[in-house]
């Protein structure tokens, strides 16, 4: 008889367990590789057993070896692969204990922002800052070029003034109207206004999440004689303003919680359109700033320089002594149906010229889904020199109600 057929039933249990130890020895062999404790010895120890083909009883006997061996470094590494189990059963069970698992991120490491991504179309996402919005300061208010959005209010209003120009007048030669028209202190004023992005990350090219941008905008603001039917109900004047302006963001803190969100720079072109004598004109380059508090307020402010003309050419000279060289905004959000605005300019010289305007409006009804409404009611008063190019150089006092689309 072998060794094997004379040996204890013992020894008949183990030859099974042995064929099963040295069917699993390749992969045991790999996996040893790959365990971070694993060691050349405990390779070699795995071949040895391996090659003993030809002996089972001396196979087995190596194999029982190498298992104790094993048992006896458990300890070491029985925690690392007990830890995740732990983790498991104590997040399965709702119980968490910190002494049993440890934390899955260092404690003493400043936390990582997390960027809230834009919930609806970016330029319309009431998450971010009106500014911010109106602008596209940022990758979450970003909705595209060349598509049309709101640039100043788009308004239909009914204006009672406290004059009327009738002969407009001006200092260049040939400039000034020769006849009076019977033109009424009550008219309709219209203000078309709307603006396109069209180039966008110039500067900011791979910054996360500011935005610069270049803008096409134009402006058509109207006095309609409509109460005046005698005289056919004429437009008393029409004003066109193309402009080009460049906006980038910052994100400077400012004292008291304020915060400087952009500047920028401009050309615009503003004109009535008209020939002589009634034909007024310039052109200016400017720069632009603004700031806001929270989403209450907002402050803008531009400063410009007229391009020079000639002689010949200038319609409406010393026009910056009369409409000003600058100009400040405030816009208070008083709550989310009404916001109120003034804007002031002033010549930024010994003449006390410029103007006053005051702004009220007040949301009506709602949007889609329950949303704010964008159209409005408007109600404005403006004081001083410009309300019009055809009155630079006359000072009115000018009442407005109306209606405003915003935000479209």
């Amino acid at each position: 008889m072998s060794a094997v057929a004379r040996g204890t039933p013992a020894s008949r249990l183990h030859r099974p367990l042995a064929l099963l130890l040295a069917a699993l020895a390749p992969a045991g062999a790999a996996f040893a590789q790959s365990a971070p404790a694993a060691s050349a010895g405990t390779d070699a120890a795995l071949r040895r057993c391996t090659a003993l083909s030809s002996d089972n009883q001396a196979r087995l006997a190596c194999f029982d070896a190498w298992a104790a061996e094993q048992a006896q470094a458990a300890p070491a590494g029985a925690q690392s692969w007990q830890a995740p189990a732990a983790s498991a059963s104590a997040s399965a069970s709702g119980a968490s204990s910190s002494s049993a698992v440890p934390p899955p991120v260092d404690a003493t490491l400043p936390a990582t922002r997390i960027i809230d991504v834009a919930r609806t179309e970016g330029c319309r996402d009431p998450q971010y800052s009106d500014l911010s919005r109106f602008w596209e300061l940022e990758t979450g208010t970003d909705c595209g070029t060349f598509s049309f959005r709101g640039y100043r209010p788009i308004t239909v209003s009914v204006v009672a003034s406290s004059s009327v120009n009738r002969q407009p007048a001006s200092d260049a030669d040939g400039n000034s109207a020769t006849d009076s028209t019977p033109y009424r202190r009550t008219e309709n004023r219209i203000q078309l206004s709307v603006r396109t992005k069209i180039a966008q990350g110039l500067l900011t090219q791979g910054h996360p999440t500011l935005k610069d941008s270049l803008w096409f905008g134009y402006t058509q603001q109207s006095y309609w004689q409509l109460f005046t039917p005698e005289i056919s109900r004429p437009f008393r004047a029409t004003d066109h303003e193309p402009e080009l302006m460049y906006v980038y963001p910052t994100t400077a803190q400012l004292p008291f919680g304020w915060k400087w969100r952009y500047s920028g720079i401009g050309l615009v072109h503003q004109s009535n359109g008209q020939s002589k004598p009634l034909s007024r004109s310039w052109n200016r380059a400017y720069l632009m700033t603004g700031i806001e508090l929270d989403n209450r307020f907002s402050v803008n402010a531009r400063i410009w320089k007229r391009i020079p003309e000639s002689a010949g050419s200038d319609d409406n000279p010393g026009i910056s002594d009369y409409i000003g060289r600058g100009e400040l905004s405030l816009l208070w959000n008083v709550n989310k149906d009404n916001t109120l605005g003034a804007t002031v300019r002033h010549t930024l010289a010994s003449s006390d010229r410029g103007s006053v305007r005051v702004e009220w409006l007040q949301a009506l009804g709602t949007g889609l889904f329950g949303s704010k409404s964008n159209l409005r009611l408007h109600t404005s008063l403006f004081s001083g020199y410009g309300d019009s190019m055809i009155d630079y150089n006359r000072k009115r006092t000018v009442f407005s109600v109306g209606l405003s689309l915003v935000d479209f």
